[in-house]
């Protein structure tokens, strides 16, 4: 069995490697193979939503309201968050903010 990678798009393993991309036969989405052999190599790719590669030590701002679990608080969109940490995880961001330390998922912060 080959060892090509899962689409980063819809996250199925139906993937074929095409010359120097690899694509997703569900989805049709294609990337670089070169971007792929770098995940693989341990260096952690974390997007926001815009598409921006965040990094250790960014500020982000938060793109829409988040309830927070366990807790009647919000934190609201707007709200700037700086220092942010880059960890392992479903949830990429670590970061401190107004409600207090929180992980967070890129897709629901813009870099700044």
């Amino acid at each position: 069995m080959s060892a090509t990678p899962a689409c980063p798009q819809c996250t199925l393993e139906n993937t074929y490697p095409d010359g120097a991309n690899y694509v997703c036969a569900d989805c049709g989405f294609e990337w670089p193979q070169t971007a792929a052999a770098a995940e693989e190599e341990g260096e952690r790719i974390v997007k926001d939503a815009n598409g921006n590669v965040l990094q250790s030590g960014d500020s982000v701002v938060v793109i829409k309201d988040l309830k927070v679990k366990g807790t009647s608080t919000t934190l609201k969109q707007g709200s700037k968050i700086k220092g942010i940490r880059i960890v392992d995880g479903d949830h990429e961001v670590d970061c401190k903010t107004d409600v207090g330390q929180m992980l967070l998922k890129a897709c629901y912060l813009r870099k700044v």
